[in-house]
């Protein structure tokens, strides 16, 4: 069955100082889908989110959110949507156990607290007041705060930053679950490997403006190239043909060593046209693209400035 879309933004507009920030954005997220946004810094991406979420008021066009417009700040709404920030603060004194206890109170089906406190490797952390928290701590804290409602909706801007690989493995793994019971996330990163391990689809953001949006193994399709690397002890002239076959960018020949790169078509071409030259080859490498090659490519011109 199909899924309806629970976010709907059109022509979404900001600016600042007479500069656009968010520059006509289209955007839909369905229901139960994990929807990546990555972009370079300034691109719009944290300022999207925030419109999205009701933080700031939008200059132009419409964001419908499970049905509701989050500017008016319904109270329905709030309890449906969870939100974490790039830098949220809490009270110096208060600790990790009254933090969650507090907002607790503003739901009424919350998550257990002790739940949260494992779930995000605050335990022995719980009678830790927030000034003492590392930067790794308080965004664990951030993220177990967004989702102690139990949203159906989650926004979650820089979710792992400053967190050590087993601490991120443990969120993401909890967010797989939560997204198995229908979650919807909408997640601002800059981790391409955190992209391609939780993410549906990726909206890549230039300019406040969305340049590309697709499942980050399209993406990464369309962006990137295929490595072939292997050797041989054929003379490099029995090699010429590979510039021929239209899969092939380049063919660098450096001693008995051949590096081929290819559009994804490329390995089924160039292992056919080796077979039918007869060219020996040993240590056949094929390194597919990647969401950090086609990411490169459709930034490039944006980071260059």
């Amino acid at each position: 069955m199909d899924r309806m879309d629970i976010i709907e933004v059109a022509g979404l507009r900001k600016s600042y100082s007479g500069r656009a920030v968010v520059d006509g954005i289209d955007l839909t997220v369905r229901e139960g889908e994990v929807l990546g946004i990555l972009g370079p810094n300034g691109a719009g991406k944290t300022t999207t989110v925030e419109l999205i979420g009701g933080l700031r008021p939008r200059d132009g066009g419409s964001v419908q959110v499970a049905g509701f417009d989050p500017t008016h700040e319904d109270r329905v709404l709030r309890e449906l949507l969870g939100i974490q920030l790039q830098e949220a603060r809490q009270p110096a004194k208060i600790t990790v156990r009254e933090a969650i206890d507090l907002y607790r109170t503003f739901y009424r089906a919350p998550r257990d607290t002790a739940e949260l406190l494992a779930r995000f490797g605050l335990t022995r952390h719980a009678d830790t007041r927030f000034e003492h928290l590392s930067g790794g701590q308080r965004q664990r804290l951030s993220v177990a705060l967004a989702l102690v409602g139990r949203p159906r909706i989650a926004i979650l801007d820089e979710l792992t930053t400053g967190l050590d690989p087993a601490a991120r493995r443990e969120i993401w793994r909890f967010l797989v679950d939560l997204k198995a019971d229908g979650l919807t996330i909408v997640l601002v990163t800059h981790s391409m490997e955190e992209a391609q391990f939780l993410c549906d689809r990726v909206a890549i953001v230039a300019e406040g403006r969305i340049t590309a949006l697709d499942s980050p193994a399209e993406l990464a399709h369309s962006g990137g190239h295929t490595l072939i690397c292997f050797t041989t002890d054929q003379p490099p002239c029995t090699l010429d043909g590979l510039h021929d076959l239209p899969s092939v960018r380049e063919v660098t020949v450096t001693g008995s060593r051949v590096a081929v790169r290819t559009t994804a078509r490329g390995p089924e071409q160039v292992l056919a046209y080796l077979t039918r030259a007869d060219i020996r080859f040993d240590g056949l490498r094929i390194t597919g693209p990647t969401l950090d090659d086609a990411y490169l490519a459709l930034t490039a011109e944006e980071v260059d400035r």
